[in-house]
């Protein structure tokens, strides 16, 4: 069993920054892409940014330039540098990874966090 917990969460100006972290535990043997998803109010889930085993990224056009994604393979960690802050950007955050449970399988498993809340207003 895999899980996902989510951190750094919270009220921010517009124009601030915020940092979201996410940790993965459980039974893993590695993790390929990795990313953040986001989920307004009436909306969509949608994805910000992923990032790959190898460091490859893919941001959402309404990020790049403001989000950087980056990751540490061997604490088996992600993270979300949001800068430039908008209210836009206000929603659930949620962390994905694609999980590798045990050498003895190629099958992944796609798992998700529980998500946290980011809010942006003044």
């Amino acid at each position: 069993q895999v899980r996902l917990v989510e951190s750094g969460g919270g009220l921010v100006q517009p124009g601030g920054s915020l940092i979201l972290s996410c940790a993965a535990s459980g039974t893993i043997f590695s993790i390929n892409a990795m990313g953040w998803y986001r989920q307004a109010p009436g909306k969509e889930r949608e994805l910000v940014a992923s990032i790959t085993n190898g460091g490859s990224t893919t941001y959402a056009d309404s990020v790049k330039g403001r989000f950087t994604i980056s990751r540490d393979n061997v604490a088996s960690t992600v993270s979300l540098q949001m800068n430039s802050l908008k209210p836009e950007d206000t929603a659930i955050y949620y962390c994905n990874a694609d999980v590798r449970p045990t050498r003895w399988t190629s099958r992944t498993l796609n798992t998700w966090g529980q998500g946290t809340l980011v809010t942006v207003s003044s």
